[in-house]
């Protein structure tokens, strides 16, 4: 497997971005819903540490991935109707938004309550602003909303992967799979089989 990308077919370090980054994002949003509901304790403040470094790992694995893909291009579309490939760059864009939106959010929020952001307890990161304890409500809101809306739009993503690999039968998401190998007769465009 290439770790660059072909013409057809996404190269490993783009599939490893991919998986990380979707990993930890569904990994820290079920986190994130489930320490809401705990009683304060220390153990509580540790939950919510590790919930704000995953965060961060996540931004930072995300805009790694952005400067790999500028680097590295994609592959080209696999052949489908204009309004589903369109569909689906639309989708990945508004993704995109929300994979950086959520975390800078979080630590917005986390700047206007005036606590301290550290990354596993390494070094601490600049706030993004000043406390403001009556925006700090309104910024929490905004970045689990964000998550909520990042749900819906991953429904539509997965379910098009689906749609594509089930009844399609093409190679959209064999492509990206981590260990995923093209169907033969369902090549690309001056791909030979």
């Amino acid at each position: 497997m290439s770790l660059r990308n072909t013409e057809y077919h996404w190269g490993s370090v783009a599939k490893f971005f991919h998986w990380i980054v979707a990993l930890g994002i569904i990994v820290n949003g079920i986190w994130g819903l489930l320490m809401t509901g705990m009683s304060p304790s220390m153990s509580k403040i540790n939950v919510y540490a590790l919930h704000k470094s995953i965060g961060l790992t996540v931004l930072a694995l995300f805009v790694l991935r952005l400067a790999w893909r500028l680097f590295d291009r994609a592959p080209l579309d696999e052949p489908a109707p204009r309004w589903q490939q369109l569909a689906a760059h639309i989708t990945h864009g508004v993704l995109y938004g929300f994979v950086l939106a959520i975390p800078l959010s979080g630590w917005w929020f986390n700047s206007l309550h005036g606590n301290a952001l550290q990354w596993f307890k390494l070094f601490n990161l600049p706030a993004l602003a000043k406390k403001n304890e009556d925006l700090a409500h309104t910024a929490r809101e905004i970045h689990e909303y964000l998550f909520y809306l990042l749900l819906l739009v991953l429904v539509v993503h997965v379910g098009a992967a689906l749609k594509h690999h089930v009844f399609d039968q093409d190679n959209v998401l064999r492509r990206m799979l981590p260990f995923g190998r093209v169907r033969r007769g369902k090549t690309s465009p001056g791909e030979l089989p």
